[in-house]
């Protein structure tokens, strides 16, 4: 595996977990209602999409390199 695979693989692996703990905190916030949760989810979700985005850009600068 080329370190170039790695690190997309790495950032795929972490905009999945980015995605699942915002979800998780979201939840935690409608069974208990403390805005901790809901500001921790937000910005759980705005770090994925900024991952996601990170991902996309990485792959197109390094598209021929492999």
């Amino acid at each position: 595996m080329s370190l170039r695979a790695f690190h997309l693989l790495f950032i795929a692996l972490s905009v999945v977990l980015a995605a699942f703990f915002g979800a998780w905190s979201i939840g935690q916030y409608r069974s208990g209602n403390d805005a901790v949760y809901v500001l921790v989810g937000i910005a759980s979700l705005a770090s994925g999409v900024g991952l996601a985005i990170y991902g996309a850009t990485f792959q197109r600068k390094t598209r021929g390199l492999s």
